[in-house]
């Protein structure tokens, strides 16, 4: 009788216990989630900022570039008329360009060198996404094995082979040359590359990404190819 009595009451103790348990759970889960969702807002919230600022930075400063403009188009309309096809040309990249950067050399994996396996071109799709990621952190001029990066600029695979501007892109070692707005900029690019994913994607490819400090006087060729302006129209009355 006594030990039938001793198994329902650990029966039911068990019972109370493992409920117990379920209700904790249930009570502290939401708290995880809470404090989760929370940390994500913080971080969304702080990109946001970041844009917010860089933003306003960017307005000041094309501000600033305008009413230099204005001066210099009161005092000179020549000189500011060709001070503004130079800013034009160097913006689009026809013109050779020197300042604040990085250099980030692609080579073969010391992996791949010791086993002697073939080294490959890289593809396009790795290629566009370290030019995306370096697009991402104000990255202004961008010239690849030579090849500079204009808005017209296409990487694809032409025949096998992956192209920048229809040109070939060798078989690695090649650098990539990136230069920047201020040195500050470059640092954080610096900084975000060595940090960044991407490195793991190279080297899943038998690559490897080698990221140079910034320097103040990193030079970039200028493109070397013809635009195509067939489908550009004049405006009259201007």
């Amino acid at each position: 009788m006594k030990k039938r009595i001793l198994t329902r009451f650990t029966v039911i103790m068990f019972i109370i216990g493992l409920m117990t348990a379920i209700q904790y759970n249930t009570i502290n889960e939401p708290n995880v989630r809470d404090t989760q969702d929370a940390g994500k807002i913080r971080q969304e919230l702080a990109r946001e900022k970041q844009l917010h600022s860089d933003l306003l930075s960017e307005i000041g400063s094309l501000d600033d570039t305008l009413g230099k403009y204005e001066a210099a188009a009161d005092a000179s309309p020549e000189q500011a008329l060709r001070e503004t096809a130079g800013k034009l040309r160097n913006a689009a990249g026809l013109s050779e360009t020197t300042g604040p950067g990085i250099e980030v050399f692609v080579e073969p994996s010391l992996e791949a060198v010791a086993m002697g396996l073939e080294i490959e071109r890289i593809s396009p799709d790795l290629l566009i996404r370290l030019v995306n990621e370096i697009n991402r952190y104000n990255g202004l001029y961008v010239s690849i094995d030579g090849k500079r990066i204009i808005n017209t600029t296409a990487i694809r695979d032409i025949n096998g082979q992956t192209t920048v501007n229809t040109k070939t892109v060798e078989t690695p070692p090649f650098s990539i040359k990136i230069i920047s707005e201020s040195m500050e900029d470059s640092e954080k690019l610096y900084n975000h590359l060595l940090a960044s994913r991407i490195l793991d994607d190279f080297y899943i490819d038998n690559l490897t990404l080698t990221v140079s400090e910034p320097k103040s006087d990193l030079v970039i060729e200028a493109y070397d190819g013809a635009i195509d302006t067939k489908y550009l129209q004049a405006s009259e009355g201007e």
